[in-house]
């Protein structure tokens, strides 16, 4: 027998009755021309808004079940925000669009977040996940009288746990349900600021801002952050043609990295490191420190004098590229998704900088199957000696299928910096190179981490907060 209620009644489901099936198919995700990348480099981890309290012990010994008028009324219920345990202990909630989603009894006792489980100020948890019984259930359960949250009092401990169900809807996993459309959605931003794939013709409205705006307010910076989260580069005009200008620049977005080219770099050809980019030569597009375990997640360009000729600075949309390949050439998609390689940095005498691990060309998040990263530069690829032999010229034919796409000039975004314009860069997805050139040319940048940059994107962009 099912036992059901209407709000602010104990919500529970006994026997071998089978959960609800959906209603309605679920929403599709936004979709960028069918690209390998997705937004789901903005849908970051929450914790759910809870509540808990220790409940009397007459509180806990209050029936968990409703009347049997409950199940005579449930037919009638179909589209109500509903909640009850199934046979095997888990927890099913159906939500508002009538999509039913389970959850195990100790997912959700992990994720309490009362002061005693959650630390209001460090958020962190304070709760000893591995003394929670496997099979911990529900005691009693109600839905808010609002519909917004779910009200659990667990059957071990008398412990309450009040549950967003905005929340619990975003983190769905058996099965992972669409997110509601709503102005509160905790995706909602994600929706609203979808990764926009460009190509050359990208030169004739650049993601311009200016440097007055991102110095003074929040919301200057944000407007900057928010073209290189969706472009993968953003301009920045009106910048003093100065280091010190030019490295509180950076610092608005997160602090500098400091690596064995130094902390905040000022550098003309002069070789002072064991690096190409410390001569005139050509560059071709590529993304920087994919011999670090880490790779570097931005880096800021700024140029303050140039007495000659070339030099002309070059970005590629390493995303676009993919999605061109992958739609023309899937084979070598796969086989640049798959085949791992090495790099190294070994031009400055004492140093050898080698990742811990190989990786591919295109990295795909494991879970989602989503692209987040590109790792391609050419000159700094190891030795290659550990592929079958079969899988060789495999491995050749893709790169050559890459590499075309990559240098073909309708992808290609070719613009003069300038004494007062800088660029940041999106390192793990936008290629940069330079022209050959002459004569001196002064060139100031840094560094950033990739996960302080999505922390200024989530804090001052989106406002987001753990709570």
């Amino acid at each position: 027998m099912a036992f059901r209620s209407r709000v602010g009644t104990a919500l529970y489901r006994q026997g071998s009755a089978r959960v609800l099936a959906y209603t309605r198919r679920p929403q599709a995700e936004l979709a960028l021309k069918s690209s390998p990348l997705s937004s789901s480099r903005a849908n970051q981890l929450h914790r759910p808004a809870t509540a808990c309290r220790q409940l009397s012990s007459t509180a806990a010994s209050r029936s968990p079940f409703t009347t049997s008028s409950a199940a005579t009324t449930a037919a009638a219920e179909d589209e109500a925000v509903a909640a009850w345990v199934e046979a095997d202990s888990t927890v099913a909630v159906r939500f508002p669009d009538g999509a039913v989603t389970r959850y195990h009894g100790i997912w959700l006792r992990d994720h309490c977040q009362c002061p005693a489980c959650f630390h209001p100020v460090t958020k962190q948890r304070l709760l000893d996940t591995a003394a929670i019984p496997l099979s911990i259930k529900p005691a009693v359960m109600t839905v808010a009288e609002d519909n917004k949250a779910l009200n659990i009092v667990w059957d071990t401990d008398s412990h309450q746990s009040t549950v967003d169900l905005a929340w619990l809807r975003h983190h769905s996993y058996a099965p992972k349900l669409p997110p509601l459309h709503s102005s509160n959605s905790a995706t909602a931003t994600v929706a609203q600021r979808p990764k926009r794939l460009w190509d050359a013709s990208i030169a004739s409205k650049l993601p311009i801002v200016q440097y007055a705006d991102v110095m003074n307010s929040d919301q200057g910076l944000a407007a900057w952050l928010a073209d290189i989260d969706v472009y993968g580069l953003g301009f920045v005009d009106g910048v003093p043609a100065t280091p010190k200008a030019t490295e509180q620049l950076g610092r608005r977005v997160a602090f500098i990295r400091e690596t064995h080219y130094g902390g905040f770099w000022d550098f003309s050809a002069n070789l002072e490191h064991g690096d190409t980019a410390y001569t005139q030569l050509a560059l071709p597009a590529h993304t920087d420190t994919t011999y670090f375990t880490d790779p570097i997640g931005l880096q800021l360009f700024h140029l303050l004098e140039h007495r000659g000729t070339g030099g002309e600075s070059l970005y590629v949309d390493g995303f676009h590229v993919a999605d061109q390949l992958r739609a023309t050439h899937p084979w070598a998609y796969d086989i640049l998704s798959t085949v791992r390689m090495s790099a190294h940095s070994a031009g400055d005498a004492n140093t050898l900088m080698e990742p811990a691990t190989t990786f591919p060309l295109l990295n795909h998040d494991p879970l989602t199957s989503q692209l987040y990263q590109i790792r391609f530069n050419n000159d700094d690829r190891s030795t290659f000696s550990h592929l079958p032999p079969s899988r060789v010229k495999d491995f050749y034919a893709a790169l050559k299928e890459w590499t075309r796409i990559l240098r073909d000039p309708s992808n290609e975004l070719w613009t003069q910096l300038k004494p007062g314009r800088a660029v940041m860069v999106d390192n793990w997805r936008v290629l940069h190179g330079r022209a050959e050139f002459t004569g001196h040319r002064r060139l100031t940048g840094c560094y950033h981490n990739w996960d302080d940059y999505r922390s200024r994107v989530k804090t001052v962009l989106d406002k987001k907060v753990m709570s």
